[in-house]
């Protein structure tokens, strides 16, 4: 179903550039050398690729304007024109705003395939809004839900997931984006920013939107499971830790789903913590760890340290720390827990970089003071080969026990 739907795809979009107000005028070959895409454009292989592949024409003159952002309307149109699928129910006047507007056609279209979801624009569609990145990634995402039940399934299996960008630390994601941006940066379909993060609210340009359309070529034919990043993003989802996708250790019959969201109290009784997910990184090859978090717990400064240490796996838990004593500090948490949430300071400057809290070295009483709702941070903890075996557990009784598979 899914590589006959994007078949006809490729069919429809070739047949979308004629009419297209969006692409310019007059037929484009493959010898056509546009002149505001210069030899070293970061996009000009794609964007060659896919005007030659009909998806695109340039505006004559040999200009392509590949910084012109894309409109809510010009992606609408082409994400409806190029489907052959036959929607279940023709949806018409959609959006009030469109009556007579160039793309209500295909607006409606796109509502009807499924790749646009009216009640996001309570307001009226707006077309001429130039298309945010959290958008397309909705768009982009509820496209390929709809034509295969196993994306659609990863849409639901990452709802609570830990979107690896720097806006799911600082300030967040909502909610209701997480499980599109999920799916769109689980495939590759879209990426981050050097910076780490995602560009939620930044637009799309001409030449942005050329080389996701030739990625969505590839993922089209492949089925969800056959992406490891996305894997790792669901398993975060439903199981609440990456544990088995990227280390030798397992939780067995056991899950940190059983117990997110708990309390455990401390046996000092001066505060107690709630867990929320862990987070492991395989270092063995440094040039090439394992996962896709990576980048945000570790950096150049922990080299040493674990690379001499062939045995070892850094996990990062994320846990909120609820201070009950005066005057509560980061030795009640240390002398309160004696589970595997009991972890290490972050050491490094990365949860400065990207926005989240660590445990606090220094000033440690300033630190946990007036925070009657706890405070969410990340600690660290380390797996080791061998006879190793570790559990978490909670005031009611449920336990994780983590050991090498």
């Amino acid at each position: 179903m899914m590589k006959m739907y994007f078949k006809s795809v490729l069919v429809g979009l070739i047949a979308v550039s004629a009419v297209f107000p969006f692409t310019g005028i007059g037929e484009v070959s493959a010898a056509t050398k546009f002149k505001d895409v210069p030899a070293n454009h970061w996009a000009k292989d794609a964007i060659y690729s896919a005007v030659n592949k009909g998806y695109f024409k340039g505006y004559g003159k040999g200009i392509f304007k590949p910084n012109a952002t894309v409109t809510r309307a010009e992606f609408a149109v082409l994400m409806a024109r190029v489907s052959k699928e036959i929607p279940a129910t023709e949806k018409t006047d959609v959006f009030n705003d469109l009556k007579n507007h160039w793309s209500k056609k295909e607006v409606d279209r796109a509502v009807s395939l499924g790749f646009i979801n009216p009640s996001d624009y309570p307001n009226g569609f707006k077309p001429n809004t130039a298309l945010t990145r959290e958008e397309m990634a909705k768009w982009l995402s509820s496209g390929l839900a709809a034509v295969d039940k196993d994306f659609k399934q990863a849409l639901a299996d990452t709802k609570s997931t830990l979107i690896p960008a720097k806006e799911a630390f600082k300030p967040g994601i909502s909610q209701a984006s997480v499980p599109y941006i999920a799916v769109a940066m689980g495939t590759n379909l879209m990426s981050g920013y050097p910076d780490g993060s995602f560009g939620l609210k930044k637009t799309t340009t001409r030449a942005e939107t050329s080389a996701i359309l030739l990625r969505l070529d590839k993922v089209s034919t492949q089925s969800a499971t056959s992406f490891a990043d996305l894997n790792e993003l669901r398993m975060l989802g439903t199981k609440k830790t990456n544990l088995e996708l990227v280390t030798p250790f397992t939780t067995g019959n056991t899950s940190f789903a059983d117990v997110a969201g708990k309390k455990n109290t401390f046996r000092n009784s001066a505060g107690s913590l709630v867990f929320h997910r862990m987070v492991a990184v395989n270092t063995q090859k440094w040039n090439d760890k394992k996962s896709i978090y990576a980048p945000f717990f570790i950096d150049e400064s922990n080299k040493a340290f674990l690379t001499e240490r062939k045995n070892v796996y850094p996990v990062y838990l994320q846990i909120t720390i609820y201070p009950k004593s005066k005057e509560f500090d980061v030795d009640h948490y240390y002398s309160g827990i004696s589970d595997f949430t009991g972890g290490a300071p972050i050491t490094n400057d990365l949860p400065d970089k990207f926005g989240y809290y660590t445990l606090p070295r220094m000033n440690t009483k300033s630190f946990f003071a007036n925070r009657p709702n706890g405070v969410t941070l990340w600690v660290t903890q380390y797996l080791k080969d061998g006879n190793f075996r570790s559990q978490v557990d909670m005031d009611d009784g449920s336990v994780v026990y983590l050991k090498q598979k």
